[in-house]
């Protein structure tokens, strides 16, 4: 009996794309609560147990940029199974790192990894999927996802407790290499004839906005999360800082001149794509600090064990599950502005309240709280991302998703940053969650003042 047939081959592309996608976003939640026994085992301090998940952050957001190209002049068929092998390597070495250092070297290789395979793996859905499938298409790789995300805490949790923290990373390797077998079986890479490797050379690439961004990123992103340790007023610590930001500034200014710019700035004049960026970024900020400083305040203050702490998290996630249709309807009905705006003011109190049960050490406030935040969490999602798509010329589709997504992982990676030294300095979870609940409020103002306005969205 033959496995792959021309009626099932789709159905097999889209599991493959959406295992390894499920991985990718995987890795975001998983490590959270294995931290406190990673940090342990490597004796290593706090301030660079965090750069276990934002080594991984900062380069999946800076090579975002450049992994769509990459798929549009080399072909997805190559570029996603490249994209696997490397993330595969990132985690082997994750999985057997003997330091702390090897570690955050081996997360930063899994997000280059994963940044090349994301949008790989979305375009391939794409071109395998006729239009009046593609929804359902999407829906299904959205649940795979979702359902790899929910269980991202818990097994962190069961490895790290029963067997070896290790293992969150090394379980990747077969999984990977399934996928990728199983896609290089099915998949024809179509518009062959449409590649232009050239584009690629050294004069047509934009490699200087490339290293620009890298540098200020990564300059910016050293100087916050260090500075606990060497000290505000350190010249380590300035010296990233400014020379960070000068970056930022000279890629702006290279993007702006070239004619074929690794980012389109001129999308940001577009109010509601602007607006509708912001929102994103706001939105991976308030995810990661729920998924991670959750995960360690459970463990840390009330003793929770790394199991319990990833049940915890993982039931919160589990409604995710089933309201991103919900969400899709009442936008459908109502467009995004109004439900994007109402239900960023309930993440934000929902985030709020889990400060307060961290402040009174109630597990069962924290709990309730976080299956309310879950279940609105996609709403988020749903409403924001047709919105500022939608502003956009159909031409540029594929421009601003990268762009979108850049600024999304962005928000995670300064949501690391800025919360551990928070939490360092002064010890205070409920800090770290009021300072993240008013970021979410004001995300909810640009909504409400940006998106979907009637006489701006172009």
């Amino acid at each position: 009996m033959t496995l792959i047939t021309d009626s099932n081959r789709q159905w097999w592309i889209l599991a493959a794309a959406s295992s390894v996608l499920g991985l990718v976003v995987l890795d975001e939640t998983v490590v959270g609560v294995a931290l406190p026994t990673i940090r342990q085992e490597l004796a290593m301090s706090e301030v660079a147990s965090h750069w276990v998940v934002n080594a991984y952050l900062l380069t999946f957001t800076c090579f975002l940029a450049v992994s769509g190209k990459l798929g549009d002049m080399l072909g997805r068929r190559m570029v996603f199974p490249a994209g696997a092998v490397i993330f595969m390597a990132g985690s082997l070495t994750a999985g057997l790192a003997p330091t702390g250092g090897w570690l955050i070297a081996a997360r930063a290789l899994q997000g280059i990894g994963a940044a090349i395979t994301f949008p790989a793996s979305m375009a391939i859905v794409t071109h395998t999927f006729p239009p009046k499938t593609r929804g359902v298409a999407f829906g299904v790789q959205t649940t795979i996802a979702g359902c790899f995300m929910a269980s991202g805490p818990l097994v962190g949790g069961f490895f790290s407790e029963i067997v070896s923290w290790r293992w969150i990373f090394l379980v990747n390797l077969p999984v990977v290499a399934a996928t990728v077998g199983a896609l290089l079986l099915t998949y024809t890479e179509p518009d062959l004839a449409g590649r232009d490797v050239s584009a690629f050379g050294l004069r047509r690439f934009d490699y200087p906005g490339l290293a620009a961004l890298v540098a200020g990123l990564s300059g910016i992103t050293i100087g916050l999360m260090q500075a606990s340790d060497w000290g505000w007023t350190s010249p380590a610590i300035l010296g990233p800082l400014v020379g960070g930001s000068a970056f930022l500034v000279v890629f702006v200014v290279i993007e702006l001149r070239r004619a074929a710019p690794l980012v389109e700035l001129d999308l940001l004049a577009i109010p509601t794509f602007t607006g509708g960026n912001i929102v994103f970024a706001v939105f991976q900020f308030e995810k990661m600090i729920v998924f991670i400083f959750v995960a360690l305040y459970l463990q840390h203050v009330l003793h929770r064990s790394p199991i319990e702490a990833g049940i915890v998290v993982s039931i919160a996630i589990l409604p995710t599950l089933v309201t991103p249709r919900l969400a899709g309807r009442i936008r459908d009905a109502h467009g995004a502005r109004v439900p994007l705006t109402i239900t960023l003011v309930v993440t934000a109190a929902c985030v709020v309240a889990i400060g307060l049960g961290t402040r009174l050490e109630s597990l069962w406030l924290i709990g309730a709280v976080l299956i309310v935040w879950g279940a609105v969490m996609p709403g988020i999602a749903v409403t924001a991302r047709p919105a500022l798509m939608g502003a956009v010329p159909a031409e540029k589709h594929g421009q601003a998703s990268g762009v979108n997504l850049s600024i999304q992982m962005l928000g995670g990676t300064i949501a690391i940053a800025v919360c551990s030294t928070l939490l360092i300095l002064t010890g205070s979870y409920w800090l770290v969650f009021l300072v993240t609940g008013l970021a979410t409020l004001a995300s909810a103002f640009v909504a409400w003042t940006m998106v979907e306005r009637p006489g701006t969205t172009a």
